[in-house]
């Protein structure tokens, strides 16, 4: 199939053109369908299958079809009795009422953390460059003000994160009651951040009469429950089951002991010096360890986490995407944000928690018909883990005995 077969508008098939796009992905081929149809979506894919395309492209469509559509509001004359109407505004001088000149925000995208924010933001921007819709993206870590100018501009289309998005809706810079279009991407890492009280406070502010889209890489029981309480007959999409993993991805586990795990990474990373690494820490402090010791070793790299501040955070994204820096640390939430196509090698130095987070760690690598290759420390007190993931892949993964 291509997207020419999927009825989609000559702007937004320019633009899919203009991105190298011809063929969609599977879950665009199921998905965009369904959204044009108006039905609820619950999705079950894991990063790096073109699920953001699968909600955008949709969306975008029917944003622009409704657009092109309404009707033309005549300005206003003396010789109509009609006058505008006032606008009501607080002490602080913020505008609350409507102002038929500027969109309301039709389609809001909710999701778990900055750098996947920017990353839908541009998605949108790519896909809708020809529909003349107009959208924003607000997130924390930065100062307010700019988003906020943005805002009173009038959007189509909203990117937030949880907390930023009470915060404005608080302030009265974001109105939802003319939504129609509500995606949760992310789920699963929203839900692991703690953010499901900020979900449940938006959902309170949304219609109930709109068509709500819901995407996790997972599927835990606290996901389950929350679609079944927002989603109204849902067509569930599961393009890849969560235990699978990419067969382009050679994995290989190194059962070695704590205190030589550094020894063995940087051995790792000077016998592969060519090839772009992205390495997971279970922790924060552990991402700066491991940074530290690196640059030690005479290894440039970076290391990216909650605790950064956003400039520092994106700066050390771009070096990473441009192939400036060579080698990225990062926690599970903070890699959400990376998306790149030819990332050769991805190193568990920590083992994380959960197996499904394996899988998704190592799905980071082996992309768009690359191969890709995962590397993981296994400790002693760890054994277990490797069961479990290798239980959930239904696959034996190479073992290699290190010894210093």
């Amino acid at each position: 199939m291509t997207f020419k077969e999927l009825n989609l508008t000559d702007s937004i098939l320019k633009a899919v053109g203009a991105k190298g796009y011809t063929e969609p992905t599977p879950i665009q081929e199921q998905a965009i369908p369904v959204v044009l149809q108006g039905k609820d979506i619950f999705g079950i894919a894991r990063t790096g299958t073109g699920k953001t395309a699968a909600f955008a492209v949709p969306i975008l469509q029917k944003l622009e079809e409704e657009k092109n559509n309404a009707p033309q509001v005549a300005a206003y004359s003396p010789e109509t009795e009609e006058v505008p109407t006032m606008k009501r505004r607080d002490r602080k001088g913020r505008n609350h009422g409507k102002n038929k000149n500027k969109p309301a925000i039709k389609a809001l995208v909710l999701t778990s953390t900055r750098e996947l924010a920017m990353q839908i933001s541009d998605c949108f921007a790519d896909y809708g460059k020809y529909t003349g819709l107009k959208h924003t993206v607000i997130f924390g870590g930065v100062k307010k003000e700019k988003q906020i100018e943005r805002l009173k501009h009038g959007i189509d289309i909203l990117i937030a994160t949880p907390g930023r998005l009470l915060d404005m809706m608080t302030m009265g810079y974001v109105c939802l009651e003319s939504l129609q279009y509500l995606v949760l991407d992310e789920a699963d890492r929203m839900l692991d951040m703690g953010f499901i009280t900020d979900i449940r406070r938006v959902l309170n502010k949304v219609p109930e009469n709109r068509q709500t889209m819901l995407f996790s890489a997972t599927l835990p029981k606290d996901i389950v429950v929350l679609s079944n309480s927002i989603l109204h007959n849902p067509v569930k999409i599961e393009v890849t089951p969560v235990s699978s993993t990419v067969e382009e991805i050679d994995q290989c586990i190194y059962f070695v002991e704590k205190p030589d795990k550094k020894q063995l990474l940087i051995s790792l990373l000077r016998k592969d010096d060519d090839k772009s690494v992205l390495i997971f820490s279970r922790t924060k402090g552990g991402a700066d360890y491991i940074n530290r010791m690196l640059k030690k070793a005479g290894i440039d790299s970076e290391a990216i986490h909650g605790d950064k501040s956003q400039g520092q955070r994106q700066r050390a994204l771009t070096n990473f995407k441009s192939g400036k820096t060579r080698v990225m640390v990062a926690t599970d939430i903070a890699a959400r944000g990376i998306d790149i196509k030819e990332l050769n090698i991805v190193i568990n130095y920590d083992l994380p928690y959960v197996a499904e987070t394996y899988v998704h760690r190592i799905g980071r690598t082996g992309r768009a018909g690359h191969s890709g290759l995962a590397l993981t420390f296994c400790t002693q007190d760890e054994h277990m883990k490797v069961k479990e993931i290798q239980e959930l892949t239904g696959k034996k993964i190479e073992t290699i005995l290190h010894t210093a």
